[in-house]
């Protein structure tokens, strides 16, 4: 079975991915890091270049890929679940975990990032409400367990859904 950790960006699906990986000694993939090898570009890059309508092509195609995989943990961009067909092929052989956090959480972690905008909206917190109401029912709609990092720790976060894989598994 593979783990894969869906949510906005900033509520720690990098940090969590890479201690679940290696507590579970599972493989541990980026979806971003695939579409990176998969075009030869940063995404910011890409996206510049070519937009986001083509980006989510590529993801789907790396999700499509990668869900007949097992025994993976993995890491997935914050838009994954704008395409129901990336659920659906996740949902194969995959638990998904969403992790939230709330805005100033979300804000303060990724306001120095250099991740494209989403948006063309001027204001970064408005943009981050407006995208995070956009996705928060397909966000729910695909979790098989939700887990708020806005107070705890990566460790934390990866022990509650270590939990979650045990109780899956009895």
């Amino acid at each position: 079975m593979n783990i894969a950790l869906v949510g906005f960006r900033g509520t720690g699906k990098t940090s969590v991915a890479k201690l679940l990986a290696k507590k579970l000694d599972k493989n541990l993939i980026s979806t971003d890091d695939e579409i990176e090898k998969k075009t030869k570009i940063k995404i910011s890059k890409f996206v510049e270049k070519y937009g986001w309508d083509k980006f989510r092509d590529i993801e789907s195609d790396v999700i499509e890929s990668i869900s007949d995989f097992d025994e993976c943990v993995f890491d997935t961009g914050g838009g994954i679940v704008m395409r129901n067909e990336n659920i659906i092929n996740l949902k194969r052989n995959a638990l998904i975990v969403l992790l939230t956090a709330d805005i100033k959480t979300i804000t303060s972690r990724i306001k120095n990032s250099n991740r494209p905008a989403l948006t063309k909206k001027g204001n970064f917190i408005d943009e981050v409400k407006d995208v995070l109401q956009e996705r928060e029912t397909r966000y729910k709609k695909a979790a098989d367990y939700t887990i708020d990092t806005s107070r705890l720790s990566p460790e934390e976060s990866c022990d509650l859904i270590i939990h979650y894989v045990q109780m899956e598994l009895k």
